[in-house]
């Protein structure tokens, strides 16, 4: 009866271990994409491929009239600076990289067309003003020189300077400059809330609120951790959703209702 007691237990103590390694294995398994920096920075690259899309689908089938002057140099802004980002944070995005290389290209072929537009319409004192504005903007470049100036400042002992200098995501890095750019695209939407909606672009408010869903997370998975990333993207779904909601809801449900 003692044996038979014994592998009763023995039997009783398989299935316990059994049940907690599934379970261990499942919540490992749930843990696996929900922590993956691949996975998310993934989903984010393609979210970043509709925006860069967006804008070429939009060269062909759309008229420069509905081309923001307000976002357009933001994009090729952002996009520069995010394709330096990609490249050097850890895990290294190289779908990421790619199609914020392609976007810059597809921006400024927007903003030429704008532009060309613009003077078209006899409207060359407001084409300068851009112009100055945009050579302003050109100072993101210096970025380039961020990790020399801020290596520098690091080993002078200068106290908190020197701290701020040495911090992974400080202001003389990318991981610093490219979460700010991203703040001005949410500040252009936010600046352009009325924006009429025959004027805003559904593809590109797409691939816009889907980039903020996603990075909101993968900026708190990547190495060094983001947080000013994680807050942008975060104001920049708020923001785009905002504008998709109003076209949405302009062209598929409005003009349903009208007679």
């Amino acid at each position: 009866s003692s044996r038979l007691a014994s592998q009763a237990m023995l039997r009783t103590s398989r299935r316990v271990v059994g049940r907690r390694v599934k379970s261990t294995t499942a919540k490992e398994e749930t843990k696996s994409w929900w922590s993956s920096a691949e996975v998310w920075g993934g989903l984010g690259a393609i979210a970043g491929w509709g925006m860069s899309g967006s804008a070429i689908y939009d060269a062909m089938q759309q008229g420069p009239e509905v081309i923001s002057l307000t976002m357009t140099p933001v994009l090729i802004v952002y996009s520069s600076l995010f394709a330096r980002w990609a490249w050097v944070v850890q895990p290294r995005n190289l779908l990421l990289c790619a199609c914020h290389v392609t976007n810059v290209g597809a921006q400024l072929n927007q903003f030429r067309r704008a532009l060309e537009f613009k003077k078209e319409q006899g409207e060359q004192e407001q084409v300068d003003d851009i112009m100055k504005q945009v050579g302003a903007g050109c100072a993101a470049a210096a970025v380039v020189a961020g990790p020399t100036v801020g290596s520098a400042l690091a080993g002078a002992e200068l106290g908190v300077v020197s701290t701020v200098a040495a911090a992974p995501a400080g202001p003389f890095t990318v991981h610093f400059w490219a979460p700010m750019s991203k703040w001005f695209i949410s500040g252009a939407s936010f600046m352009e809330l009325h924006r009429p909606t025959d004027k805003i672009s559904l593809p590109q408010y797409t691939a816009l609120t889907l980039t903020g869903f996603f990075f909101s997370r993968y900026a708190l998975l990547v190495t060094p951790i983001n947080y000013t990333l994680c807050s942008v993207n975060i104001a920049l779904f708020g923001s785009s959703a905002w504008h998709l909601g109003r076209k949405v809801k302009a062209d598929y449900i409005d003009d349903e209702k009208a007679p």
